[in-house]
């Protein structure tokens, strides 16, 4: 290919060479910089890799995208844009054939509920026979492989590439969580979403590194439906008109408590027969009787979402709900250890709105004792450590502190940060700051009637400490601690 071929959608000046010249691949990391390949520049919160050009030269590239003039040799192409980022996402759908037009993209953005109702979009469309990727928290299927994912939206270069993967796997949709950092940052630019849904929001993902604050935070998400064809929303959120005010696309709305386009209710809590879970009705556009395998009304929600979504695909709506009665989501509502004395549920809530929901909704299945297991992750916002330690105080009988991804701060500290909102509260509590024991001790220690819920890293399969990333599953923790209590007896799902 020319570059002219790649930057067709690209707003651009040419500041040196032709654009005759021949590229075969796109890069904006210096130390994958190749004969052939166009660099991309961006200015990032931390690095400019401006700075990188001489290096990349040496490397043997020749076709540089900028944001500011850079003094090159002669033998170089320079292309000014005004931001690298729109570029590198313009240049990666052109250089894989623009593979997001080939395929049906749903994006899904909210605060919590994504992981979940991306899922259950999956699980419903599969029931009926339809090969979907999935891009997300949980990691990349793109129909034939699975990849760990290490942002909850890939770089833009890699979603064109993933994209590119399911068209050639045969997959007719693709499922993906967008975060707001995708919309900060661009990575899904250019991509027209055939269907947007917002789930919902609070405050999240605000301090160094992330949003400024909460207005900045509530535009990117907002930013979904302007990239869509579709909008599907949450009337009930409290934002959903801020939310929706500037769309670009007609918006359809689901609510269980509001008129609207899809209306959930009559829900009802069930735990019978080895089910553990929800059944509701739809009413409007369509009317469904519903059975949800994962217990809990934000997962009515969710479910509500995917299917307002899936109707508008003409697919048989019987046949997708069956997909939606044995859902199983890793890492969420997940039910990892079940028996007649106690059961242990894994949960990647990890803010106070979606701790309070699921302690909420362990509490409609009357425990005895309702035990939570939890830390909060380092160099992140200490407003989420308060939070969740006020919530845990009032809404659990037994709080275990510990670790979750202390970064580059002691986990010792973050515990006092916890309990300056959790002590006023009286409510029990224990500090045991490796997870591993904390884990063992609420299993080993649980009494009759017992739901102990272990929050935080949900799929995560590391623990983060100083840099270093050591393997880490909340799942695998359990499982070796319940074998060693009941050996030979094999852990229930159920």
């Amino acid at each position: 290919m020319k570059i002219k071929d790649w930057l067709k959608k690209v707003s651009c000046t040419l500041l040196q060479g032709s654009l005759e010249t021949e590229v075969n691949e796109v890069v904006y990391d210096s130390r994958k910089a190749a004969p052939g390949c166009v660099f991309v520049c961006m200015k990032g919160a931390n690095v400019d890799s401006h700075q990188f050009c001489q290096a990349v030269y040496q490397a043997g590239c020749r076709v540089f995208v900028v944001e500011h003039p850079v003094e090159l040799p002669q033998d170089c192409v320079v292309i000014q844009t005004e931001n690298g980022r729109k570029a590198l996402a313009l240049l990666s759908a052109a250089r894989f054939g623009y593979p997001a037009e080939k395929i049906t993209v749903i994006g899904v953005t909210g605060t919590k509920g994504k992981t979940t109702t991306t899922h259950m979009i999956k699980g419903m469309l599969e029931a009926c026979g339809q090969k979907t990727g999935m891009i997300g928290t949980n990691g990349i299927d793109d129909g034939q492989s699975f990849y760990p994912s290490a942002n909850t939206t890939p770089e833009s270069y890699d979603l064109h590439r993933y994209f590119a993967a399911m068209v050639e796997n045969g997959c007719r949709y693709v499922v993906m969580e967008v975060s707001s950092q995708a919309f900060k940052l661009n990575r899904t630019w250019g991509i027209q979403f055939d269907y947007g849904v917002f789930t919902n929001l609070s405050p999240d993902h605000i301090g160094p590194n992330e949003h400024k604050d909460f207005q900045e935070y509530l535009h990117c998400k907002s930013m979904i439906f302007n990239q869509s064809k579709i909008g599907i929303a949450n009337r009930d959120d409290e934002h959903f008109e801020q939310i929706t005010q500037n769309a670009d696309c007609p918006v359809y709305t689901y609510t269980m408590e509001q008129d609207g386009d899809f209306v959930g209710e009559h829900l009802r809590y069930v735990s019978q027969d080895g089910f553990v879970g929800l059944e509701f009705q739809v009413k409007g556009r369509i009317s469904a009787e519903v059975k949800v395998g994962i217990p809990g009304r934000f997962n009515a929600m969710n479910a509500l979402a995917a299917i307002s979504t899936v109707s508008f695909l003409g697919l048989p709506m019987e046949q997708m709900l069956k997909g939606l009665e044995h859902i199983h989501v890793n890492g969420r509502m997940e039910i990892a250890w079940a028996s007649e004395k106690f059961q242990v549920i894994i949960d990647y809530a990890h803010n106070a709105v979606s701790m309070e929901s699921l302690l909420q909704t362990l509490r409609a299945y009357h425990p005895k004792r309702l035990v939570v297991v939890f830390g909060c992750g380092g160099n992140r916002s200490k407003d989420r450590r308060y939070s969740m330690g006020e919530i845990a105080g009032k809404m659990a009988d037994l709080s275990i502190l510990t670790a979750d991804n202390s970064r580059y701060e002691k986990v010792e500290d973050i515990i006092e940060d916890i309990k300056q909102a959790l002590i006023p509260t009286k409510g029990a509590y224990l500090e045991i700051p490796d997870r591993r024991e904390a884990i063992s001790y609420a299993i080993e220690h649980a009494q009759p009637g017992d739901m102990i819920a272990i929050i935080g890293k949900g799929h995560e399969d590391y623990q983060e400490v100083n840099g270093v990333r050591t393997h880490f599953l909340d799942r695998e923790v359990v499982d070796q601690v319940i074998q060693s209590l009941y050996a030979g007896e094999k852990p229930s799902k159920e």
